[in-house]
């Protein structure tokens, strides 16, 4: 159909009324060269459809991390229109000749991560803060991700609403390939919630959009209002904040957070908390809040706490990282200079703050495995999650990996750290088609050169990063990312 349509471009110029004989052989000769450029053009345009839809691949000779805490030795996976098709033997598998086969020579597949709690739109890399946010640096943050293996990133109550909104729906229409956007609306006491420095430029950016961001409530008429107006814009979770900041703040009293989740639950909306203390637990547990966006790891975190969290099968994010690697010499790090201009990565080298090698304390450390030891006693889903965002230089899908060899440090393996960034919040934040390579699935997944059971560190190795069947292009989003 196509060549016809070409030939009859050529008639069609060649035929062309004039009433002076020289030009008409000059038409006729630019209607063949017409033909020939639309000739040239079919291969191009053949090419950018094929790449706009996901290939069917075939990966085999490797090993499979399903992201439930097993693992298939030399098996394969058929991936087709941006989803898992089959997972086992290779030889259990017929392809036809369209099929495209990778062999991956005993690398590792796993499931691309979650991250559970963060804040974009705030950095800005060589600066943080509300005049950074925009559409742009948004999915600048989601390709960060992306980059660093994630499919998805929750950002805890930070957001412009209706900006967020849009960025989500561009997403869905397929705009743009990143790591999945997930928000909440956040809530606490009027003009309260986040850190101060924080809530300076959230506040600010509330009045430069005219969005809404932080929902403010001082008594239960307030709250019940709240929640509906975060109903009626089919957001699924709130974030509360219940912390006075060492005094410089109010905290959101406990009569208070109790009328806000009794009126989310009506919604159908969950309410996860960022408490200020350990002891501030039993009673966020009893109202009905369902996950906890800091751990607060340590000596007041112990087995009667870790048994409440798993008798209400509420989850716990730890967020060790926030804390360690602030005082961590990270600009050294080639895993991070992957992502950051040359003078960025400058700033966080080694200094009075900084330190090539953190000293920990031996008193301390034994303090967190024990309470690290009590929620994996009493079954707590433990959920990756990094905060990244929320203070300068806390960066986006590094800090991630960070966090994980952390949570080995203090006494998961690393197949429960995998479980952790996969399936667990997958599940908890909804997301039944991430975190697992199983049939059906979303094909998000990483390539390893190393196996990551043996030494988690090996979440490092990335070889490509694919998210709904498509190879993400690595090298042209680093060049981006450090220019």
């Amino acid at each position: 159909m196509h060549i016809r349509q070409s030939f009859d471009i050529v008639s069609l110029f060649a035929g062309f009324p004039t009433r002076n004989p020289v030009l008409r052989p000059f038409l006729a000769a630019i209607g063949l060269l017409v033909q020939l450029l639309v000739l040239l053009m079919l291969p191009l345009a053949a090419s950018q459809a094929q790449e706009a839809r996901p290939a069917t691949l075939l990966l085999e000779n490797v090993r499979v991390i399903i992201g439930d805490g097993s693992v298939l030795q030399d098996a394969a996976m058929l991936v087709a229109d941006g989803r898992i098709v089959s997972v086992g033997q290779r030889s259990n598998m017929e392809v036809d000749e369209s099929v495209e086969i990778i062999d991956l020579n005993g690398k590792t597949l796993v499931p691309a991560f979650i991250d559970s709690h963060a804040h974009l739109g705030y950095e800005g890399h060589r600066s943080w803060g509300g005049s950074n946010y925009s559409r742009d640096n948004l999915i600048d943050h989601l390709q960060r991700y992306a980059y660093y293996g994630f499919s998805a990133v929750f950002s805890a109550g930070s957001d412009p609403d209706t900006l967020a909104l849009e960025v989500q729906q561009a997403q869905l229409r397929g705009d743009f390939d990143a790591a999945r956007f997930l928000f909440a609306a956040g809530m606490a006491p009027p003009g309260q919630g986040p850190n101060d420095q924080f809530l300076v430029h959230a506040l600010a950016l509330e009045q430069q959009t005219g969005q809404k961001i932080l929902y403010g409530v001082a008594n239960a008429e307030q709250a019940t209002e709240a929640v509906q107006q975060i109903a009626a814009k089919k957001l699924s979770v709130i974030k509360i904040w219940v912390d006075d900041r060492g005094g410089s703040q109010q905290k959101l009293s406990q009569d208070l957070y109790r009328e806000i989740v009794a009126a989310a639950t009506q919604n159908g909306i969950e309410v996860y908390a960022h408490q200020q203390y350990a002891s501030d637990m039993p009673g966020l547990i009893e109202a009905g809040v369902t996950g906890f966006l800091h751990g607060r790891i340590g000596a007041d975190l112990g087995m009667d706490i870790a048994r409440q969290l798993g008798q209400a099968q509420a989850f716990v994010v730890p967020n060790m990282g926030l804390g360690e690697l602030r005082r961590e010499a990270i600009g050294l790090d080639p895993f991070l200079q992957q992502s950051l201009p040359e003078a960025v990565a400058a700033r966080l080298l080694e200094s009075d703050r900084r330190s090539r090698i953190p000293l920990r304390s031996t008193a301390v450390e034994a303090e967190l495995q024990a309470s690290f030891a009590a929620l994996l006693d009493a079954e707590v889903d433990i959920l990756l999650g990094t905060d990244a965002g929320a203070v300068p230089d806390h960066f986006f899908g590094y800090t991630g990996h960070r966090e994980l060899e952390i949570f080995v440090r203090l006494g998961m393996t690393p197949m429960q750290a995998i479980v952790a960034a996969t399936s667990k919040p997958a599940q908890r934040l909804g997301l039944d088609d991430l975190g697992l390579l199983r049939p059906g699935y979303s094909a998000d997944f990483m390539v390893l050169e190393n196996n990551p059971l043996e030494d988690i560190r090996n979440t490092r190795s990335i070889e490509s990063v694919y998210l709904n069947g498509r190879a993400l292009d690595r090298e042209r989003l680093a060049e981006g990312f450090t220019h």
